[in-house]
């Protein structure tokens, strides 16, 4: 089969590989009809995740077909359009059984890195390096998805397929992000970062209740976008200082809570940005903190600020005080799929979410190089390149 793989630090290409087979009685094989790229791709593709092979498979957003399953598997049968969690997870440790599905105890078969670097290891991800389980990823025709019964889900009628493709993870995680908030009715809520996650999380926060959401971001036309489709007020940082405009916007008060949905690869104006810039590029830092900085800093007193944007290590000058002495509530993490999933698929099919519209770039997995790049420099208006093999 065809499969877009990494080759390098800032290198793809399409390769021929080897077709997945069933190597558990819980394992599903499903044929890829949309694969979206992700921000978090890109930190791997520019080697700021680590333990990255040439030839891994890239990819973990998508949504197929079944075309087979293992002897264990129950809820899916040959034919079954499916839409995948990217977080594997088992259904049967502790944190399965508390909805904790990211932390699977045994859902990562290559733990020892994350252990030493973390303290302990947290659950597989697919096509997300060998730190994350090795597992192949879904820019390919076939994908081989372990724990099928725990992991996939049964798409609705009617449904497209790039809208239920988000389903797999910017869905999941904006919903998420705005679910860490705590809302009850009537906040305003800043959302760092106007891509598929943010958007969704904005979205997401709509629907539980928030009065007002500021999205901030320094493209013009994603802020449009989220404008226009979410019904956001919107900030660029690159033209405004983002804590000044959030004190006004705020009369004063700062947002009730803030979501970070940017990541490790934060860019931003002036010194501050040098300065991270630097300091990742010498490995003292390995990862740029200025948006989860200005949210700690922007954040009302006794607030919330839910991070999840990926981060992987280390970061420098962490407004730690502030975060102290403001009393908030900080809350991360990767998206417990499972958990969200299924709730969002009945929103999809009811039209309470609609993300179709992320999916501007509609792609052939032999132009997958070219969606990354065209993502990467937000070339062409670009909020989601969709590979369909």
């Amino acid at each position: 089969m065809r499969a877009l793989c990494w080759e390098g630090v800032g290198k793809l290409a399409v390769r021929d590989v080897p077709e997945p087979s069933i190597r558990a009685e819980g394992d599903i094989i499903v044929r890829v009809r949309a694969s979206s790229v992700c921000g978090s791709d890109l930190h791997l593709i520019n080697g700021y995740l680590p333990a990255m092979r040439e030839g891994d498979i890239l990819g973990h957003e998508f949504m197929g077909e079944v075309v087979e399953t293992g002897p264990g598997v129950r809820r899916h049968k040959v034919g079954d359009r499916v839409v995948v969690g990217s977080v594997v997870a088992c259904g049967g440790c502790w944190y399965c059984r508390t909805e904790q599905y990211s932390l699977c105890d045994n859902s990562n078969p290559q733990p020892v890195f994350t252990e030493k670097l973390w303290g302990h290891s947290p659950a597989g991800i697919l096509g997300y390096s060998h730190a994350a389980g090795g597992y192949s990823g879904s820019h390919a025709e076939y994908i081989r998805v372990p724990f099928g019964d725990v992991g996939a889900f049964g798409v609705p009628d009617g449904v497209p397929d790039d809208s239920v493709v988000f389903a797999s993870d910017a869905m999941p995680t904006g919903w998420m992000a705005a679910d860490f908030c705590g809302l009850t009715g009537g906040e305003v809520v800043a959302v760092w970062g106007a891509g598929g996650v943010g958007q969704m999380a904005a979205r997401s926060a709509q629907l539980l209740g928030a009065e007002r959401i500021i999205m901030i971001d320094r493209f013009p036309d994603r802020l449009a976008t989220a404008a226009e489709r979410v019904g956001v007020e919107t900030i660029n940082y690159a033209e405004t200082d983002v804590l000044e405009a959030l004190r006004e916007l705020t009369a004063g008060r700062g947002p009730d809570a803030c979501i970070e949905a940017v990541g490790m690869e934060s860019y931003d104006v002036g010194p501050t940005y040098a300065y991270d810039r630097a300091k990742q590029a010498a490995r003292l830092q390995t990862d740029r903190p200025t948006s989860v900085r200005q949210a700690i800093m922007a954040c009302r007193k006794g607030g919330t600020v839910s991070i999840v944007g990926v981060y992987a290590g280390l970061v420098d000058k962490f407004p730690l005080g502030a975060a102290m002495n403001k009393a908030l509530v900080l809350r991360m993490g990767q998206m417990h799929a499972q958990r969200y999933i299924p709730m969002l698929l009945d929103r999809l099919a009811a039209g309470e979410i609609d993300p179709g519209y992320l999916a501007t770039h509609p792609i052939s997995l032999e132009e997958g190089a070219h969606g990354y790049e065209l993502f990467e420099k937000k070339q062409d208006g670009c909020l989601r390149s969709v590979l369909h093999p």
